[in-house]
């Protein structure tokens, strides 16, 4: 295929109306330095559009084109691949005869994808094209079950003359008329696009919503359980009005195109009010907005459901019985460490009790708690909110993060003045946070009396339960891997599981996350280690000793209940 594109489909690109040579030969080169799909950079080159490029392939490789819109998949066929497959390479099976399996590809030039696919079902493989677009919307219509709605809604945009009324394009140097599009966003149309994302959105459990625009389209990705995915593309006509909308809910100025904005909005649903966090970007062909869903009934499921095992519960809740000190709980950004606070908050959160918060930004609204969001740009920074606080006698205070000695130095000093202090930090590992502290300029006695407990976090997705089935993973692979199987056996234990994929979890075989935890209690000994500066090594192995389970360990117990897969457990733990 490599000597057609060349010869063939090369000069057919030639041949074609308002070709630029300087154009494809950059793209050839930015292929050869980067890789990728050389059919993806051509398009985004703007040398070809996808339907455009797909013909020529036909025309050149003798491959039958095809409209997938027409298509209705039957689900058996989707059991040949894995949905990661034909994510990765676009492909989508279309039926099967005897020995041979028909499957629509987006990029024939992908030279690997069909051994691949022969190698996963020992089937013949043959081939028609579709365009990379309609590919990417057929998986998501097929792995979701409301998607069709989505994408019948952009067709009847697409087709709608008024979605685009008085919105144009969007360039970097852009003029909107604001009047126009203020008229534009209230069309029934533009509401039950932003409606449905949404509501999708919640329907698949996603963490974050990206509205991200490109040259060409809108796009709309989904984080599920940490992973993005894309969802859709809009007609790049509707990008104004659709980014208007969600700024209009979020009472945020929709005049303002060229610099940040922060807003946020809340919604019913099914009794249940969905809070969500808006940030809005300005880029070169546009504003991106990504928003975080912040569910608040996610608070009250207890510290047990967040993944807490019973070693850890024990620590933690030996910590909370202390009138006053310092709690931490450390980890990189997306591990769970605000919702564990929350959670802690909560079910702290009585009347005898005043509780304020200092964050940035403040991210769920707990009624009976006093939340201050700072504001570093007119002077409310952690630091001096803190002193203000201090002056409100509270009971318990949570500081969204320390980041610097002048922060840290108020906060421990609080937490040995009557307050139990919470916050968090950036750091890999619960003993690391005594280091980061020192580095910052603490003095370690002022750390020594006045840590109670450390908390490092990670977030490890779980098995999905309805379809879980047992895998062999043999001893050889443990051991080469590290795994301790004398501690699986004494689990009573003798599968282990991963999930097959199905409609409950999207086919990915995960459902859901959980916390992988590593708790630090800190004694009488471990001050003395920390006024003397002992390293952190020591700190940690004098933990373990004394009954610290290591993140490590704490996730390969989860493993071996058979809650998360080996590969997940080790992809999220450096080994110790």
């Amino acid at each position: 295929m490599k000597i057609l594109l060349k010869d063939k489909v090369l000069e057919a690109l030639k041949s074609r109306p308002g070709f630029d040579e300087k154009k494809f030969e950059a793209a050839l080169k930015l292929q050869r330095e980067k890789g990728g799909s050389l059919s993806r950079i051509l398009v985004e080159s703007g040398i070809i559009s996808q339907k455009d490029l797909m013909l020529v392939f036909s025309k050149q490789l003798n491959i039958p084109p095809i409209n997938l819109n027409r298509y209705k998949i039957d689900p058996a066929l989707l059991q040949l691949f894995p949905e990661k497959t034909m994510r990765e390479h676009k492909v989508i099976p279309l039926s099967k005869i005897g020995s041979t399996v028909t499957v629509a590809i987006a990029d024939p030039l992908d030279v690997f994808v069909l051994d691949r696919l022969k190698a996963i079902t020992d089937y013949h493989i043959e081939v028609v094209l579709s365009t990379d677009d309609d590919v990417k919307t057929m998986l998501e219509n097929i792995y979701s079950g409301r998607g069709l709605d989505i994408k019948k809604t952009i067709e009847e945009m697409d087709e709608s003359s008024d979605a685009g009324a008085g919105v144009v394009e969007v360039l970097s140097d852009e003029k909107i008329d604001i009047g126009e599009l203020a008229d534009t966003v209230k069309l029934p149309m533009i509401v039950k696009v932003v409606n449905l994302i949404l509501v999708e959105a919640l329907r698949r459990r996603a963490s974050d919503i990206h509205i991200e625009p490109t040259e060409d389209f809108l796009k709309v990705r989904y984080r599920t359980d940490g992973i993005l995915h894309e969802v859709l593309s809009l007609p790049k006509k509707s990008q104004n009005a659709v980014i208007a909308r969600i700024k209009i809910l979020s009472k945020l100025d929709i005049t303002q195109m060229h610099i940040p904005q922060d807003g946020r909005f809340k919604i019913k649903l099914q009794d249940k009010e969905i809070d969500f966090r808006v940030s809005v970007l300005p880029t070169s062909f546009g504003n991106k907005i990504v928003l975080r869903v912040l569910d608040k009934s996610a608070l009250g499921v207890g510290l047990e459901k967040l993944g807490f095992l019973p070693e850890s519960m024990a620590a933690f809740k030996k910590a909370l019985e202390k009138p006053y000190g310092m709690i931490l709980v450390t980890g990189p950004t997306g591990s769970g460490k605000s919702t564990t606070l929350y959670s802690i908050l909560n079910e702290m959160n009585t009347a005898d009790r005043s509780i304020i918060t200092l964050e940035d930004p403040v991210e769920y609204q707990i009624e009976g708690i006093t939340q201050i969001q700072a504001r570093p740009e007119i002077g409310l920074t952690f630091a001096s909110g803190l002193r203000s606080v201090l002056r409100q006698n509270p009971d318990v205070i949570m500081i969204g993060e320390i980041r610097d000695f002048e922060t840290a130095d108020i906060a421990i000093k609080a937490s040995l003045t009557g307050q139990l202090v919470f916050s968090t930090l950036h750091t890999n590992d619960a003993a690391s946070a005594i280091t980061r502290l020192m580095d910052m300029g603490v003095e370690p006695f002022l750390i020594a009396s006045s840590l109670i407990f450390i908390c490092a976090q990670r977030l490890c997705r779980k098995t999905c339960p309805h379809c879980k089935e047992a895998v062999d993973i043999s001893k050889a692979v443990l051991d080469r891997l590290g795994v301790d199987y004398a501690a699986f056996k004494k689990t009573g234990k003798d599968k282990f599981y991963s999930g097959k994929g199905c409609p409950k979890c999207n086919t990915t075989g995960f459902l859901g996350r959980m916390g992988v935890l590593e708790a630090l209690l800190i004694d009488d000994n471990m001050r003395d280690m920390v006024i003397k500066k002992a390293p952190t090594a020591e700190i940690k192995e004098y933990a373990v000793k004394h009954g610290m389970k290591t993140l490590r360990d704490d996730v390969m117990d989860k493993f071996y209940n058979g809650l998360t897969t080996l590969e997940e457990a080790l992809s999220i733990t450096s080994e110790d």
